[in-house]
């Protein structure tokens, strides 16, 4: 019998995700991980996938199921892999995607690390995504079959080491058969609600979460097409590019077009200056080398994807260094330096990067 290491968030992904495998023979042993410190949390048993609540479900998950479960204190890394670089980006003008650099730092790294401790030759988690081993041997990510779920996305950067390793037994599930699942199974997390983005932040509000940690102060705010100051802004870790929210009335619609740090300055504009058909990308890496899809490895086409929640759409990619300039087919709304850039052929996920600044 096979060993799997499932990480239990507490929620009803990686619950049906942990009884999906070992219905399919698994010995299955989950793990939870202790993320963030409560007293620093105003509401912090509604977090999904940071609080002790949650983590409390996790085990009566675990013993409904008949599974081993561990609880493991990763704090102390992830306030200096995932909060601090969060915070750091925001002083810089960025809008970080921290769900990316969890997995690449601490969920998948630390699953193996559980799994290679006791003999497990397996590790999943809840993701809706898929894993495929193509004649050559590679692992290969794929898109779950549930668009609206397909969470492919934020899992671009993982390795041979980890992708050739992992589970993910709700790729080809839709989000409702999750969810029926668990209620045939009264688990503990079938009512619980959708995971928020950014799991360690009260209500989603992140300003408010950064207002408390960051050094941040205001500064103009300035209109692009009058070249005029039009107001102030109490810091610009509250704002990100195609935002609208916390602007000045105009008398039109406005969205934020460029943070510039340099001069603490907030550039606004109508909504076709958020509009670009070109971004640019670093710290590339790749799931599938583009010389293995690619006549010309520096010059291909494919689809990006630039936001979690924003499809992927045709463009055409340059490689330059560690480096790509990705030029779309028709214009994309409010490429936002600090998320990542998502490639891909068909549903196979070839690799990406960092938005920065073209």
């Amino acid at each position: 019998m096979s060993s799997v290491v499932v990480g239990m968030s507490g929620g009803v992904d990686s619950s049906v995700a942990a009884f999906l495998l070992k219905q399919q023979g698994h010995r299955v042993l989950g793990v939870s991980f202790l993320l963030y410190e409560a007293r620093l949390r105003s509401q912090y048993a509604d977090a999904p996938c940071c609080s002790l609540a949650s983590i409390e479900d996790a085990g009566k998950t675990a013993a409904l199921l008949g599974v081993e479960h561990e609880v493991i204190n990763l704090r102390d890394i992830f306030l200096a892999k995932v909060i601090e670089p969060f915070i750091a980006a925001y002083e810089q003008g960025k809008t970080p995607n921290p769900c990316i650099l969890c997995n690449r730092f601490i969920k998948f790294p630390y699953l193996l690390k559980y799994a290679d401790a006791h003999g497990a030759q397996y590790i999943a988690t809840g993701h809706y995504a898929r894993v495929s081993h193509g004649a050559s041997g590679r692992a290969e990510l794929k898109k779950g079959l549930d668009p609206k779920k397909d969470q492919s996305y934020a899992l671009y950067d993982l390795g041979q080491d980890i992708l050739q390793r992992l589970k993910l037994p709700l790729g080809g599930l839709q989000k409702d058969e999750t969810r029926e699942i668990a209620h045939s199974l009264n688990l503990p997390a079938a009512l619980r609600p959708e995971s928020q983005d950014i799991c360690f932040v009260d209500d989603g509000d992140y300003g408010t979460f950064v207002d408390r940690l960051a050094h941040h102060e205001p500064g103009p705010i300035v209109d692009l097409e009058s070249g005029r100051t039009v107001g102030r802004h109490r810091g610009l870790h509250l704002y990100t590019i195609g935002q609208r929210k916390r602007l000045p009335a105009l008398g039109r619609p406005v969205y934020v077009v460029r943070l510039d740090t340099t001069l603490n300055a907030l550039f606004i504009g109508p909504r076709e200056m958020a509009l670009t058909l070109t971004c640019c990308a670093g710290g590339l890496r790749w799931i599938v080398p583009p010389g293995d899809f690619a006549a010309d490895a520096g010059h291909f086409r494919a689809t990006a994807k630039i936001r979690s929640t924003m499809p992927d759409e045709p463009a055409h990619v340059v490689i330059e260094d560690d480096g790509a300039t990705i030029t779309f087919d028709q214009p994309q709304w409010a490429p936002a330096p600090g998320q990542s850039a998502v490639l891909y052929d068909d549903d196979r996920v070839l690799g990406g990067g960092v938005i920065r600044n073209c």
